[in-house]
């Protein structure tokens, strides 16, 4: 519709993912029963690439809807268009998903405008039905069709959360930055380098994860220290890969940026 919905089929090789727990059990079980899950969890910390795998496994096609201030229920659901000197209807990602049985991800739920949760509320439950107002149509879930939403409870304030209505009608999986002893295997399977050489990169970010709330909004997410790892292990100096991965994209104020420099010296000496 607006660039916002990315689909993907099976791939000859399954996206990696690494269990921290027992989400992947939970998470077949819930598609097992057509049960709608909500992943929370801070940015960055695997969730996409979870869901990426569960659809893998699954079998199952998958759109991915990054959820942002001006998405409304019509992107999800379709409009009208005009193309070829005709008005034709064409089907959103939500619709889309529904019609074909596949997973539908709405990565950062809270982040769309109100309409989008009512429109959600119809497939929540046992009706699994999306009422199409434009067309006069309600669509039944085909077999297959998961609901996914994901959201960063950190973010939250009173003008973005969700409902607690809405909340209990998910099962909900709550997910964190992995121990050192699963993220250095995943960053140095992901990046090249060497896990001996991950180790400080993996300490140093969790050094930054405490300081949230304090100094930073936000802790360094896995994605990040990929992006470090990548660069290390492509010749870039380890100094300038974490200035430029783990450290200008958590703060801009020249102050703080010091204070996590000195962090980085005590770690890497």
């Amino acid at each position: 519709m607006d660039g916002t919905s990315i689909k993907t089929k099976g791939a000859a090789d399954a996206p990696f993912y690494l269990p921290q727990g027992d989400e992947c059990d939970v998470f077949l079980a819930a598609a097992d029963h057509n049960l709608p899950i909500l992943l929370k969890g801070p940015t960055g910390c695997g969730k996409t690439r979870f869901v990426a795998a569960m659809a893998h496994r699954l079998g199952r096609p998958l759109y991915t809807v990054a959820c942002h201030d001006d998405l409304s229920a019509a992107d999800l659901i379709g409009r009208y268009l005009l193309k070829g000197g005709e008005t034709v209807w064409v089907d959103g990602p939500l619709t889309r998903a529904v019609r074909e049985g596949a997973i539908c991800y709405l990565d950062e739920v809270v982040e769309a405008r109100k309409d989008v949760t009512v429109v959600l509320h119809p497939l929540t439950d046992d009706r699994r039905m999306l009422p199409i107002d434009r067309t006069g149509e309600e669509l039944e879930a085909a077999p297959g069709f998961l609901l996914v939403a994901s959201y960063n409870p950190g973010y939250q304030n009173i003008l973005k959360t969700l409902k607690p209505s809405t909340r209990q009608r998910f099962v909900s999986l709550e997910f964190t930055f992995p121990r050192p002893e699963h993220e250095i295997p995943v960053i140095a399977r992901e990046s090249g380098l060497s896990e001996e050489r991950v180790q400080p990169l993996v300490r140093l970010a969790n050094k930054l994860r405490a300081m949230k709330g304090q100094d930073l909004e936000e802790g360094v997410s896995t994605r990040l220290v990929v992006y470090a790892a990548t660069l290390i292990a492509n010749g870039m100096p380890v100094d300038r890969a974490v200035r430029v991965a783990m450290i200008e994209p958590l703060a801009d104020d020249p102050d703080v940026k010091d204070g996590l420099r000195d962090l980085v010296t005590a770690v890497f000496g």
